[in-house]
């Protein structure tokens, strides 16, 4: 019996296209070690470009969280969607329907952060898709497009951070056409299992073969930026504070 069998799928989307039934998960202690260290998308960053590698951050300018001051950390389950290529009129008057969002949500497993690459100017999800993936376990989600229901989700508290709030429904516009496979948002391309943190200032998503040099790199980092506060702090004089913390 092979995992698909083993796994009641929905059918929203042909299983084909689920390339991969569970994200891998992240060493131990990992999201305990990101959340620790306070604003992490900013360290972050500064790591990944000290350590020569590419950029993997998009700011809270185009991807805005819908519960400030939330920070999540987790890998990445990923959604494909694209437009369908029909009249959304008629796909609504005969219920076409192709999201598949909730095959990802019936896939997840708990600490995932489900990370859709959706289509601009319309919901690639809403209130009861929130509720799902919190029942699911999942920590929120990332969505390049339109989400809606944002009080639904907060309310659940399941926090997104999408570049589009509309209440236009994506049911008969966008079909999901992958599941678990690379998606690419802003520019930046991700493949599930990927660690994604997301706090007030933006979006980071770390590769997974780099996880555990980024972590280990950005807790020194925080470390001696502590060290600058504390010298902030102290009263010593600004030359002073530049030099502390090096």
């Amino acid at each position: 019996m092979n995992v698909q069998e083993k796994k009641r799928l929905t059918g929203r989307i042909a299983a084909e296209n689920i390339k991969l039934m569970a994200v891998p998960r992240l060493p131990d202690g990992v999201v305990e070690r990101v959340i620790a260290l306070g604003d992490p998308t900013g360290v972050i960053s500064d790591t990944m470009d000290e350590l020569g590698i590419p950029c993997g951050v998009i700011g809270a300018s185009v991807l805005r969280p819908t519960i400030p001051g939330k920070t999540i950390a987790g890998p990445a389950l990923t959604v494909r969607n694209i437009l369908q290529r029909i009249d959304p009129l008629k796909g609504a008057r005969d219920h076409v329907n192709r999201m598949a969002e909730f095959e990802a949500h019936n896939l997840a497993q708990p600490g995932d952060v489900l990370v859709i690459q959706g289509v601009p100017n319309v919901s690639n999800m809403g209130g009861n898709s929130a509720q799902t993936g919190k029942r699911q376990g999942e920590v929120g989600a990332i969505v390049e497009g339109g989400v809606r229901d944002v009080g639904h989700s907060r309310a659940v508290g399941y926090p997104v951070w999408a570049s589009d709030i509309t209440p236009v429904t994506g049911k008969w516009r966008l079909e999901t056409i992958e599941i678990n496979g690379p998606i690419v948002i802003g520019g930046v391309q991700i493949h599930p299992g990927d660690l994604v943190v997301a706090d007030d200032t933006g979006v980071c998503f770390i590769p997974r073969d780099d996880i555990m040099k980024v972590l280990e790199a950005a807790e020194k980092k925080a470390r001696s930026e502590a060290q600058r506060v504390q010298a902030i702090d102290s009263g010593l004089s600004v030359p002073d504070v530049l030099r502390s913390g090096e």
